[in-house]
């Protein structure tokens, strides 16, 4: 098994793109904490890990924009395995879309505490102890807005450009101590997340949610949504010992969108 013996903590795990890697690194052999603000989502998720695979398993009420949540999560972990995480996936985030002229500030706030904070806070809780260890993943899930940009989401892709950043950066810092640090770029994935911005779509717009679907499925050259079954095998990838020499990466998983 590839994450034999490791403990991965997962924000934004109780569903779309965190349950699946959750269940993903679980196959592997790993422990997995299910990091999340809904406990309903969280315990579901915790639950068919220790049941389908027979790993330890822990669910933990976290809100990555909060500090002190993300300080108790990781408290709460080290209780209950006796050491902190050595994988962490930071895929928490937030999603909403206007434009610009019609963006205030608390929407931006709300992005950027969330998607970049939450991904600093979470990882700045983490490392100390990845670099005591000598070895340790951080995987972050940026987006490729994160690259390119997109009308009507300026907050969202600002917010993943900085996530990218960090991720390149801190990459360097860590590379001589076992510590690799990458970003995971999906394009639209059928999540309950693309579900909300369908329906966006549809009430600004007044297409079907068939038409609206079909809009964002021509938009990879596959037509099609991705999968969080896609998103997650490549973060067993990166979790992985095999894939110890890929570091600072930015890796698109959208079917051809964006070609860097």
């Amino acid at each position: 098994m590839k994450l034999a013996n490791k403990l991965a903590f997962i924000t934004g795990g109780g569903r779309g793109i965190g349950r699946a890697i959750a269940l993903a690194f679980a196959r592997e052999g790993a422990s997995i904490i299910v990091a999340a603000r809904t406990r309903a989502e969280i315990d579901k998720v915790a639950s068919e890990v220790a049941n389908q695979f027979g790993v330890e398993s822990f669910s933990v009420e976290c809100d990555v924009a909060n500090a002190e949540s993300v300080l108790t999560a990781f408290a709460q972990t080290r209780e209950k395995f006796g050491r902190g995480p050595a994988i962490l996936v930071n895929n928490a985030g937030i999603a909403e879309t206007a434009l610009f002229v019609k963006s205030d500030e608390p929407m931006w706030e709300r992005h950027m505490n969330t998607n970049i904070g939450g991904t600093f806070r979470c990882t700045h809780a983490a490392l100390p102890e990845m670099i005591e260890r000598g070895w340790g993943r951080v995987i972050n899930i940026a987006s490729i807005a994160g690259k390119t940009g997109a009308p009507y989401v300026s907050a969202y892709a600002a917010s993943k450009h900085g996530v990218l950043g960090l991720t390149r950066s801190l990459a360097l810092e860590v590379a001589a101590q076992g510590i690799t640090v990458n970003a995971i770029c999906p394009g639209y994935v059928d999540t309950e997340m693309t579900s909300r911005g369908l329906e966006n779509i549809v009430e600004k717009t007044g297409k079907s949610a068939g038409d609206a679907l079909k809009m964002l499925e021509r938009m990879s050259p596959q037509n099609r949504l991705v999968t969080p079954e896609e998103v997650a095998a490549l973060a067993v990838l990166l979790a992985s010992e095999i894939g110890r020499g890929i570091n600072g990466q930015a890796i698109n998983v959208d079917g051809g969108t964006v070609l860097f």
